[in-house]
């Protein structure tokens, strides 16, 4: 059996579903089953779906009455043959690392579910959007309170963002709530969050959202039936906190709880003018385009490199609340670069003195290197100017990496033995040792070459 299933409930998306499908296709993490439940689509939706069925021996396909989006869920938890669930909805995608990202993440970390940020896409721009700003794992009481914040959060309501063990769901019969209407994934992640012990959140996006939720009264639910469904929310929602923080500690924080009613009061509502820091869509990640992949020759072959370590870096980048080329300027300052000037740093790393001016600026604003004058002899290096005849030396600023980056260089040099899966994938270890006495050679020679 396969180590995922990913779910995907399908009702009249027969625009959007064929994006959806491919982005699962396209991931680099291959051991997964895809199951397209289409609810009783009146569109060509199930066709498209058959369609993909036959071209793809992963994907399982339900046509089934129309029941709504929880039952459909939980018939697809019941076909479910992975170890670990993932869930996508069919007018939105997912990014071609996701379900790698979700996978190596649990495991690594040996928690019961990850949580992630998401892109937020309305037209063609799109923003990356989260709650909890530290990437790593936490207990459940920590996650709640993270949560307690803002209750009403997509990025804690929803499922598609997040990653669950099959195991867990089983034993304890959690299932979606097919009498409510509204909140119900957030119900159902509750009711999971009850029964593990860890968490990850991880602070990267790995899912583009584009549907616009409709509030309860576009859905056409009577004042009688909204009540009903939000008391039933609240009560699961009350219910939670009382059981996660203990009886004590739920009185002395009962107002943040009942905070839940205010934030929930827009009916899941999200505004489709305001997207405050975004971005062109396709501006979001490194990309590069069809011709440049396929082209052939040094020039391409050096770009296309290039690319693949910003993306990495991007990464590291995106967790920690840095830009590209600051997480750059850390890797460089952490590898051996004797007499380098500013001038040379830029060049080697691809950018402005301005870019490198700004952004070292911002590192030593966030404590993550240090600066120190050092007395370098200009008459060591043979320059003639009145300052060497007084016997006076050039003072040089240089810049160090300081201990509260260790963990972002922890982090880069994960993502580096990445790049090198991907470059060595096919070889065997006796190729490897070869390939690297090889470029060994080649790299003194290019030295060597240099020398003026």
């Amino acid at each position: 059996m396969p180590s995922v299933s990913i779910i995907v409930p399908v009702y009249n998306a027969e625009k959007t579903i064929s994006r959806c499908i491919n982005s699962i296709l396209s991931q680099s993490y291959k051991d997964f089953e895809l199951l397209l439940l289409d609810d009783g689509s009146e569109d060509s939706s199930g066709q498209i779906c058959d369609e993909f069925a036959q071209m793809d021996m992963r994907i399982q396909v339900l046509h089934k009455e129309n029941s709504g989006v929880s039952d459909t869920r939980n018939q697809g938890i019941a076909m479910a043959g992975g170890e670990y669930l993932q869930f996508v909805d069919s007018d939105d995608w997912v990014t071609p690392d996701a379900t790698e990202f979700f996978m190596r993440t649990m495991t690594d970390n040996a928690c019961d579910m990850v949580i992630a940020d998401f892109y937020r896409v309305i037209g063609d721009r799109v923003a990356q959007k989260g709650d909890i700003e530290k990437d790593g794992i936490m207990d459940v009481t920590s996650y709640a309170a993270s949560m307690m914040q803002r209750p009403a959060n997509f990025y804690y309501g929803v499922l598609w963002n997040k990653f669950y063990k099959k195991s867990i769901i089983e034993e304890y019969g959690i299932k979606m709530d097919t009498a409510v209407s509204w909140c119900e994934d957030f119900m159902f992640n509750m009711e999971y969050v009850r029964h593990i012990d860890a968490v990850y959140a991880l602070k990267f996006p790995l899912y583009y959202y584009v549907k616009t939720k409709d509030s309860l009264v576009s859905q056409g639910f009577s004042m009688k039936k909204t009540i009903q469904m939000k008391r039933t929310v609240f009560a699961c929602y009350n219910h939670f906190y009382r059981e996660v923080l203990g009886e004590e500690d739920y009185e002395r924080r009962r107002g943040q709880v009942y905070r839940f009613l205010f934030d929930a009061a827009n009916d899941g509502n999200v505004s489709p003018i305001s997207l405050p820091g975004s971005c062109r869509l396709g501006d979001e990640r490194t990309n590069i385009s069809e011709g440049v992949r396929d082209g052939e020759g040094i020039l391409f072959n050096l770009y296309r490199e290039q690319k693949m370590l910003e993306k990495l870096f991007h990464i590291v980048a995106i967790r920690n609340d840095l830009t590209t080329v600051e997480v750059k300027i850390l890797y460089y300052l952490s590898q051996p670069h004797d007499k380098c000037t500013k001038k040379d740093m830029a060049g080697v790393l691809g950018i402005s003195g301005r870019q490198l001016s700004g952004s070292i600026q911002r590192l030593l604003t966030k404590d993550l290197i240090s600066e120190r004058e050092k007395q370098r002899d200009r008459a060591i290096r043979g320059i003639k100017d009145k300052r060497q005849e007084n016997g006076k030396n050039e003072n040089v600023k240089e810049y160090a990496v300081a201990q509260e980056a260790e963990n972002i260089l922890s982090e880069i040099e994960f993502v580096l033995c990445d790049l090198e899966q991907i470059q060595y994938e096919g070889f065997s270890q006796e190729e490897i040792e070869l390939y690297e006495k090889l470029d060994e050679m080649r790299r003194k020679n290019t030295k060597k070459a240099l020398i003026i």
